[in-house]
């Protein structure tokens, strides 16, 4: 239930993104970003209303995330930031990454998981997620024509940035922050360093 909670959440932020013009994009998730934070802070501020919210949403939240910020206040924040500062090509790639990589990482670490490195988050969930980040990378690149010449070293380095942006844990941000924000941002260097932006 959380995986296609999380899948249709992203679907939805990429379908706005791509029928929206920038501005109105952002405007719309701005929006819902408020209204998650308003959300959020009451059901801090009043137990009742909390335990009212836990209630509803126990299918879709984590244990972690009944007295704290949930992943998708998270997702609206950090997408917010990405279409905000970074270009068109390297976000929807980004979101690709959030649709994919969390859910498939969280897959393959419960049913696989063995070798624990940062917190929950082990081995076999990171190199689920980097696959599946590299698949993603080379079609994309392939299907735009962007780095031809260096398709394959491009789309590696971008499964890594995947892999990694969903596996770093910066002061306990969630992986449903860090993929659209630091996963653009890696993706940006590598765009730079291989030529991405010519196309």
């Amino acid at each position: 239930m959380r995986k296609s909670w999380h899948f249709s959440g992203v679907l939805f932020i990429i379908i706005a993104f791509h029928n929206l013009s920038r501005p109105d994009a952002l405007t719309y998730i701005a929006i819902a970003s408020l209204f998650a934070l308003v959300i959020e802070f009451s059901r801090f501020r009043f137990k009742n209303f909390n335990r009212a919210v836990q209630k509803v949403l126990a299918p879709v939240l984590r244990t972690n995330e009944m007295n704290s910020f949930s992943g998708l206040t998270a997702m609206l924040i950090g997408c917010w930031i990405a279409i905000w500062v970074f270009p068109k090509s390297i976000v929807t790639l980004s979101l690709y990454f959030l649709a994919t990589a969390d859910p498939i990482a969280s897959y393959f670490g419960l049913k696989y998981g063995k070798d624990k490195l940062i917190g929950p988050k082990t081995l076999q969930g990171t190199i689920a997620a980097f696959l599946i980040c590299f698949i993603l990378s080379l079609s994309y690149y392939y299907a735009r024509d962007l780095m031809q010449d260096r398709l394959l070293i491009a789309s590696l380095l971008s499964g890594l940035a995947g892999a990694l942006s969903e596996l770093i844990a910066i002061k306990k941000l969630d992986d449903n922050f860090t993929i659209p924000v630091f996963g653009s941002l890696a993706l940006w260097g590598i765009f730079y360093v291989f030529g991405g932006f010519i196309n």
